[in-house]
């Protein structure tokens, strides 16, 4: 599964599942560029580490809100790696706040389209036209695409049901050139659930999880690896779940 030769960008690359997968991309032998928004060290230290063990990375500070900061990044990975880029994994997303109807606004409502949906139009906009046969795009969406979501999270869920949505349209648009996939994870130990969620529910739902345990960011990183390389060849269009079992779809 060598991706030797290759070029990739990860967006929210910084901490946790992105931070995973810029490792293991890396591994793979690709080129990676990380982009990140505030967190600096996390992106800063995977790029020592790539580099020790004789890889190409570079971190960049960016908003992916803003279609500029996503040209920026895009721009900065040509002129350091190659005009062509091979593979997109797009992190970037979180759940902001849990909100209600009745306590959220259009402002908030808007700026959770923009974080988890709008950023990956930007970041396929800019890539796509320098994305050769055979590249990939891997994007997350989350297991609350599926089911809604927990308690304050109807933003969240839907902007991240918009996101498969898009896996499958653009994979009917940009294949056979490019293949487009993402991710759906379930519980996986993240500072999003460190945020967002009680302890008694993350030991709930990894005791009724089959496996009995949250999932781990390089359990999610394999997985973006596999779909980012040519032994996931003939998969486009799909939303795979990694959830430990506990919804099956």
């Amino acid at each position: 599964m060598t991706l030797k030769g290759k070029t990739a960008i990860v967006t929210g690359g910084g901490r946790d599942i992105g931070r995973a997968c810029a490792l293991r991309l890396a591994e793979e032998g690709a080129r990676v560029a990380i982009n990140y928004y505030a967190s600096a060290d996390g992106a800063d230290s995977a790029v020592d580490e790539i580099t020790a063990k004789g890889g190409e990375a570079f971190a960049l500070k960016g908003d992916l809100t803003k279609m500029a900061d996503a040209e920026q990044l895009v721009a900065e990975t040509q002129s350091r790696f190659g005009s062509q880029i091979h593979s997109l994994v797009h992190v970037t997303g979180g759940l902001v706040a849990r909100k209600t109807v009745s306590e959220m606004d259009e402002e908030f409502w808007n700026h959770v389209m923009s974080l988890n949906t709008t950023s990956l139009f930007r970041m396929i906009k800019v890539v796509e036209p320098h994305m050769p046969d055979g590249s990939s795009i891997v994007s997350f969406a989350s297991q609350a695409g599926r089911d809604g979501g927990g308690p304050g999270a109807v933003a969240y869920a839907t902007s991240k049901g918009a996101m498969m949505s898009m896996t499958r349209g653009f994979a009917k648009e940009l294949g056979p050139r490019i293949r487009v996939n993402t991710i759906c994870p379930g519980m996986i130990d993240t500072d999003f659930h460190n945020i967002f969620t009680k302890d008694e529910v993350r030991a709930h739902v990894a005791n009724v999880t089959p496996l009995k345990r949250e999932g781990l960011p390089v359990d999610t990183a394999n997985l973006a690896v596999f779909l980012s390389s040519d032994q996931a060849a003939f998969m486009t269009g799909t939303c795979v779940d990694i959830n430990g079992g506990i919804l099956f779809s």
